[in-house]
């Protein structure tokens, strides 16, 4: 059965009849973020009614955890009278709910933090407003006003745009979107852009959009101070093609349907520690997930619960495996932590050392 093209689709095949072939970054920038049609402006990506779960949403230890992380930073950090609380992709706000509760106990801190989202989606801004009244918006990392800076960043870098590459015939081609016979998007190559160093078939791809985020965010941290924690998943250097496309938790074609499912792809988190580096900041890790939060103590916190919600115990050991295990989130995820001038060795990398 045809089905009846989504409006991204019909824009994007529009533009191609008009100027020609798309990279796939620019279909991936425009499948997540066009004004009008764009996956994130219309869709509710989150939780078992949406797309995908992510950890802030399977347990309050992972937020709990995180706040606790910023709290020893800001310790470290000397404990500046005001600093900027940033969360980048806060989703419906469920991680800052769970972090800003975790660090009420903290003296200080909370008094210290101007809360700011980076959020684009004036949808899922009007959820996170609901639970943060006092949160303060912008639609880019340089947007956050000067001064000392804790930021997270969970399941943000994935969703950036990658380039993919491909060797034909002895040569580097950039993997593009056109249209077929049909007039319906379809994948191709480019032109040749030069001698490939790699046998027939090798895929690699290169997120710039990362990596130049990754650098502004050094350099900001080491102008300014402060740290920021990465949390995503990825295999480090990934082996490509890694771009996956998911809809209501099942996967689907990359080019089936842009706007109504999310678009992905690993994070190669050597290249954005190279990044920070390159800003002026130290980079930490990566750390499997499940490591960094065993260090964290969420062996205790999940003990803790269990003891106080006898009912909901099953449930607690059932999300502490999934956070945690390797056959879960626990391997495939990971943390990378990058620090400002003078910081020393964040909480749960003591055995990662500096990237």
């Amino acid at each position: 059965m045809t089905h009846a093209p989504t409006a991204l689709e019909q824009a994007l095949a529009a533009a191609i009849r008009a100027q020609g072939p798309i990279t796939l970054a620019e279909y991936m920038a425009a499948a997540a973020a066009h004004p009008r049609a764009g996956y994130y402006g219309q869709r509710q990506p989150f939780g078992a009614a949406g797309d995908f779960v992510t950890a802030p949403e399977i347990s309050q230890m992972f937020g709990e955890l995180l706040g606790l992380w910023c709290a020893a930073m800001w310790e470290a950090m000397g404990q500046p009278a005001s600093f900027v609380l940033a969360e980048m992709g806060p989703g419906r706000g469920t991680l800052m709910a769970d972090a800003r509760r975790a660090v009420r106990l903290v003296p200080g801190f909370l008094q210290a933090a101007a809360l700011y989202f980076v959020e684009p989606s004036a949808r899922l801004r009007a959820e996170q407003a609901a639970l943060h009244p006092d949160a303060r918006f912008c639609d880019r990392l340089d947007e956050l006003p000067d001064g000392p800076l804790l930021l997270i960043a969970n399941e943000v870098f994935d969703a950036l745009p990658v380039h993919q590459f491909q060797v034909h015939q002895g040569h580097w081609h950039e993997r593009v979107v056109t249209l077929d016979g049909d007039g319906r998007l379809a994948l191709a190559l480019g032109a040749a852009l030069g001698p490939a160093d790699a046998p027939e078939g090798t895929m690699r791809e290169r997120s710039p959009a990362a990596e130049a985020m990754a650098q502004a965010l050094g350099a900001r941290l080491a102008d300014q101070g402060g740290a920021a924690l990465l949390i995503d998943y990825g295999d480090g250097v990934p082996a490509a093609p890694t771009v996956q496309t998911v809809r209501a938790h099942a996967h689907v074609g990359l080019l089936d349907r842009p706007g109504e499912a999310d678009i992905s792809a690993h994070v190669a988190f050597g290249a954005l520690a190279a990044a920070a580096r390159a800003g002026g900041a130290a980079a930490w890790g990566p750390v499997p997930q499940g490591a960094f939060l065993t260090a964290l103590g969420i062996g205790v916190r999940a003990e803790r619960l269990a003891a106080a919600q006898p009912a909901r115990a099953v449930g607690i050991a059932a999300d502490l495996h999934r956070l945690t295990a390797p056959d879960q989130m626990g391997t495939l995820f990971k943390a990378l932590a990058l620090t400002g001038k003078g910081l020393g060795v964040p909480p749960g990398f003591a055995n990662a050392g500096e990237a």
